[in-house]
């Protein structure tokens, strides 16, 4: 594996277990939408001998297992990360003493192509988690002859009054007008409830909305190409992950923020065109594998796209000074 990225070597710190591993004690951390940090750690362990190396004076990059978004909140169960800054700084201290003057690589969901303080550092974007067992469950009760009977799912936060206590206003009204524009059309199926069979929904549909919230990225985005629904955009200066990997422009579609008014329009026009083309692509396995961490890491999938990036960063750490962050 390592001729495959131009011999990679990466060093994995050995952190006290209240980095990382102390947080597994909750098994919702192994499986909610920013569980990558997770996986991938579990991943890189798991190539011992081969990417991994256990001398860290070989090393191109070091890897910090940080587990900071595993704290759920009690009110709403979203990751609540008010103690990531002080986990995160605490960690960096303590690598630091030991390998100094050390640059980072932020491992991150959030891309975007305007200016934002999360693309001030070196970044490589990554997909938000989604359990490769659970799609797998989902995938093995769908009818082989099953047709897509919901032509336009969207099922998620739609407020009628989007206006928080801070004044702004959650997904920019987008999802507010989705909901006020298409919520009596028979064509679209939109949801405000939560569902544990959600992604059985997204299997049967041809069309998946994938509006931004706070951030311009959800799993639904992965979820819609691994269950072959094609993912409708709209998040405004969105910079998805993978692109050598996954040709976005082929096998989904983007709809500016201030053309979800013409969504309907927009997609009957696809429909008639060029639907087949796009669905075809989607089935294409290895762009399904490519958004999907799995451990221990297979060719092509999300482990294998982040190491591939890291090879292209390696004249970077010709000092051998970068660390990567999840």
């Amino acid at each position: 594996m390592t001729d495959v990225f131009n011999n990679l070597k990466i060093y994995v710190y050995d952190l006290p277990s209240k980095f990382n591993t102390d947080w597994l004690a909750n098994d919702r951390c192994s499986n909610h939408l920013f569980a990558a940090e997770e996986a991938l750690h579990k991943a890189l362990l798991s190539l011992e001998g081969d990417v991994r190396t256990k001398d860290p004076h070989e090393a191109d990059f070091f890897f910090v297992p940080v587990y900071v978004s595993c704290n759920f909140s009690t009110v709403n169960g979203f990751p609540a990360i008010g103690h990531a800054r002080s986990l995160i700084k605490e960690a960096i201290d303590l690598v630091s003493a030991q390998y100094p003057n050390q640059n980072s690589i932020v491992l991150q969901t959030f891309g975007v192509t305007f200016k934002h303080p999360c693309q001030e550092v070196e970044n490589v974007v990554i997909p938000p988690y989604i359990s490769p067992v659970s799609l797998h469950k989902t995938q093995k009760n769908i009818p082989v002859t099953k047709e897509r009977d919901i032509r336009v799912f969207f099922r998620g936060k739609m407020e009628i009054h989007p206006r928080n206590i801070s004044g702004r206003f959650y997904s920019k009204r987008v999802r507010t007008e989705i909901w006020r524009s298409y919520g009596s059309d028979r064509r679209f199926y939109l949801q405000r409830q939560r569902f544990a069979g959600y992604q059985s929904e997204i299997a049967r549909s041809v069309f998946c909305l994938c509006p931004l919230g706070w951030a311009p990225w959800s799993p639904r985005l992965v979820e819609s190409v691994a269950l072959g629904c094609v993912p409708v955009i709209i998040a405004d200066g969105i910079r998805l992950p993978f692109p050598s990997a996954v040709r976005w422009p082929d096998i989904s579609l983007t709809v500016a923020e201030r053309d979800v008014g013409k969504l309907g329009e927009i997609l009957e026009h696809v429909a008639e065109t060029n639907l087949s083309v796009i669905q075809k692509n989607l089935e294409d396995p290895s762009v399904k594998r490519a958004l999907l961490f799995n451990v221990p890491p297979q060719e092509g999938d999300a482990t294998w796209q982040v190491l591939e990036a890291l090879s292209k960063k390696l004249h970077r750490s010709a000092a051998r000074r970068s660390n990567a962050f999840l």
